[in-house]
C-alpha cells in the first residue's frame, strides 16, 4: 500500500488529489510558488484524525505541510514535490466561550474574527488583530505567533495563548498549558509551539485568553501628516507623553512630559508611498473626514485608545499633530473608528494591485524607526525599487513592500535577484539597529537563509536541537523556519 491509498482509505473524498485543487497548495499570499506539485490534500476533522494521518506519514516518511486558510506572507504553508498537505480548515468549531475564566475553547480552523464575534455577547474580545483576522485561521495565527493593530496594548498571539492541543511527528497528541491564568510547573511547551510554524507539532486546538470589552466607546485620531518626519515625530510624542517635539535620539527628562502617557491599544503609520498606493485603491467616497482629501507626500497616522479618558488622549494626540504642521481629527465610538482603520487595512491589497510585490515584515526598537525609514530609503536610492512601508508603529514592526517592476520579473513568477538583493539588505539593517528579522509573518521559506545573522552558532544549535528533539525524522514542515 502506498500513503495516497493509506489516506484514501482513511479519509475518503476528503484526500484531495485533483490537480486544481493541489496546485493551489503550492503557494500562500507570500507569492512563494513551488515548483512542484504535493502529493494530496488531507482534510481532517477532528485531532484523532489528524494523529492518525501523521503515523501514517511518518511510517513512511513522507513530509507534511499543515496548512488552515493560506494566508500566510512568508510561504510557510506553501507545499511542493513529494509532501501531504494537512489542512486543518474543517476544524473549525467554537467549542467553548467560558464568561468565567474568560477563555474560548477553539479547533485550530476557526476564523480569527469568528472568535471575537463568539465573545460579543458576553462583553469579551479576542484581543490579537492581524490584518487578515476575517480570512486568517486562529491555527496560522498560533503557528506564526500573529501580532495586529491592537498588539502594541494587549500583546500578540503568545500573550492571549493559555493551552494547546497538538499532534506530534509521529501521532502522539500532547495537551500543553492549562486553562488557570497562572501556571509555572515545568517548561513552558505552550510558549514554545506559539511561533513554530508547524515544525514542532500540528496544533489542533486552543485555549485562548479573552479581554473585557471597554465599558467607553473608543476613541481614534486620524492625522494627515506634511510627511514622514512629522508622523515619526508625533508617533513618538503619543508614545513618550512628550509636550516638546524631539528629535530622533533625545532623551525624555520627567520635567518636559506632560504626563504619563496612556498606551494606545492601536497606532499605525503609513509613510507617503503607502498612503498614495491606498489613496489610488480606496475611493475617496468610501471614506470619512480627512481621508477623503489627502495630498501628495502626506503620511497618515492613526492611533485608538480604549479607557476611560480615551478622548482626552485623543485630543491630545490631535493638538500634537497640528503642531508639527498636520491635521488631525477625533472619531468617537467602535464605528467611526473602524471606518478609518479600513484605510490601513487596505494597505496590503492596495500594493499588491500595482503589481507583483515581495511583502517584508521586521521588527526594531522603537527607537530606531527613524534610523529604519533612512535605511529603507537608502536601499530605495541604491536598487531604484520603490519600498513602500506601514508600520505598527507602537512596536517597531514594519511592513516593507517591494515592488517589482515590470522590467525585472521574473517569466515563472518568482522574486528576482535585484528584490532579493534589497531584502537582504533590509534584513541586514535591521538587525543592526537591534532588531529582528520578522515581528510577526513568520520565517517560512522567504527568511530561512538569513537565520544565521540573527542567531549565534549557539543558539541556532540549541533551537535546532530542539526541532530534533519533537520530530527526529524532519517530517514536520521541512525547510521552513529553523532549519
Amino acid at each position: 500500500m502506498t500513503v495516497a491509498a493509506d489516506l484514501a482509505r482513511l479519509l475518503g473524498t476528503r484526500w484531495v488529489t485533483g490537480d486544481a485543487e493541489v496546485l493551489a497548495m503550492r503557494s500562500d499570499r507570500s507569492g512563494i510558488v513551488r515548483e512542484s506539485r504535493p502529493l494530496g490534500i488531507a482534510e481532517a476533522l477532528h485531532t484523532d484524525e489528524v494523529s492518525e494521518i501523521l503515523r501514517i506519514a511518518h511510517a513512511r516518511g513522507v513530509p507534511v505541510v499543515p496548512r488552515g486558510a493560506g494566508t500566510g506572507l512568508s510561504g510557510g504553508a506553501a507545499a511542493g514535490g513529494g509532501e501531504i498537505v494537512l489542512s486543518l480548515s474543517r476544524m473549525n468549531r467554537i467549542l467553548e466561550i467560558d464568561p468565567v475564566d474568560q477563555v474560548a475553547r477553539v479547533e485550530a480552523g476557526v476564523l480569527n474574527a469568528d472568535i471575537s464575534h463568539a465573545a460579543l455577547p458576553y462583553g469579551l474580545l479576542y484581543a490579537p488583530d492581524p490584518a487578515s483576522r476575517a480570512i486568517s485561521t486562529i491555527g496560522g495565527n498560533i503557528a506564526t505567533n500573529a501580532g495586529g493593530l491592537r498588539c502594541a496594548k494587549y500583546g500578540v498571539t503568545r500573550e492571549a495563548v493559555l493551552a494547546l492541543t497538538a499532534v506530534l511527528a509521529d501521532g502522539r497528541v500532547i495537551h500543553t498549558g492549562r486553562r488557570s491564568l497562572k501556571g509555572v510547573t515545568g517548561y513552558d511547551l505552550t510558549a514554545l509551539l506559539v511561533g513554530s510554524e508547524g515544525t514542532l507539532a500540528v496544533i489542533t486546538e486552543a485555549t485562548v485568553r479573552l479581554v473585557p470589552l471597554s465599558s467607553t466607546p473608543p476613541t481614534t485620531v486620524v492625522a494627515v501628516l506634511p510627511g514622514l518626519p512629522a508622523a515619526l515625530t508625533l508617533c513618538s510624542r503619543i508614545l513618550s507623553g512628550s509636550s516638546t517635539i524631539l528629535s530622533d535620539d533625545s532623551s525624555i527628562a520627567a520635567s518636559e512630559r506632560t504626563a504619563a502617557p496612556e498606551r494606545p491599544s492601536t497606532l499605525e503609520l503609513l509613510d507617503p508611498s503607502t498612503v498614495t498606493a491606498v489613496d489610488q485603491y480606496v475611493p475617496a467616497n468610501e471614506r470619512d473626514g480627512i481621508l477623503q482629501d489627502i495630498r501628495p507626500g502626506a503620511a497618515v497616522v492613526i492611533g485608538q485608545w480604549d479607557t476611560a479618558d480615551s478622548a482626552d488622549w485623543a485630543e491630545r494626540a490631535a493638538a500634537m499633530a497640528e503642531a508639527v504642521g498636520g491635521r488631525a481629527e477625533v472619531l468617537v465610538g467602535e464605528a467611526a473608528g473602524e471606518r478609518a482603520l479600513d484605510f490601513r487595512r487596505a494597505l496590503n491589497p492596495a500594493l499588491s494591485s500595482l503589481g507583483d510585490a515581495l511583502i517584508e515584515d521586521v521588527c526594531v526598537p522603537r527607537s530606531k524607526l527613524p534610523d529604519m525609514y533612512r535605511e529603507i530609503a537608502r536601499i530605495e536610492a541604491e536598487t531604484g525599487l520603490t519600498i513602500p512601508a506601514g508600520a505598527h508603529a507602537a512596536d517597531g514592526n514594519l511592513h516593507p513592500h517591494f515592488l517589482v517592476p515590470a522590467a525585472e520579473r521574473e517569466s515563472d513568477g518568482g522574486v528576482p535577484q535585484l528584490v532579493w538583493d534589497a531584502a537582504d539588505a533590509l534584513f541586514r539593517a535591521a538587525l543592526a539597529l537591534g532588531g529582528t528579522l520578522t515581528g510577526e509573518h513568520g520565517v517560512g521559506l522567504l527568511k530561512a537563509r538569513w537565520l544565521s545573522a540573527e542567531f549565534g552558532a549557539d543558539e541556532l544549535d540549541l533551537q535546532l536541537g530542539i526541532r530534533e528533539l519533537f520530530d527526529p525524522t524532519q517530517i514536520l514542515n521541512p525547510g521552513k523556519g529553523v532549519i
